[in-house]
């Protein structure tokens, strides 16, 4: 009988502070969302996705670092585009499933070139 192989790789062992690291409630492959916030203007600019040891990135050199899971890697916003991401505070929501990083974003914060994520329009309600 074969094993089923692993959504992601196994990331290297994280020197995330161990109390932070048990407040985190991850997905089932041990990630929680990231959002990312202008810190000045509270402007929302993206949603990426953090294992402990890009946490553990993010608080040690104040630059946003992400885990890629369509590439199955970690990422440093604004290493290949320019457009970086200087971390300005971090907090953990009530639930300790999502992580709040406000930023000082540099350029765009979008893959696709605009300045937020959620630049291509608002939805409409209904009713």
């Amino acid at each position: 009988m074969s094993r089923p192989t692993p959504r992601t790789p196994s990331p290297p062992p994280s020197s995330l502070d161990p109390a932070v690291a048990g407040r985190l409630k991850r997905n089932a492959d041990g990630l929680v969302a990231a959002v990312a916030q202008q810190y000045d203007t509270g402007e929302v600019l993206m949603l990426g996705w953090m294992d402990d040891e890009a946490l553990h990135r993010t608080l040690t050199t104040g630059r946003c670092t992400y885990w890629s899971r369509s590439r199955g890697e970690y990422w440093v916003k604004g290493d290949t585009s320019g457009h970086f991401q200087w971390v300005k505070s971090v907090a953990l929501d009530c639930d300790g499933d999502t992580v709040l990083v406000k930023v000082d974003q540099v350029g765009a914060a979008c893959h696709t070139g605009d300045r937020t994520c959620f630049d291509s329009g608002q939805l409409a309600l209904d009713g």
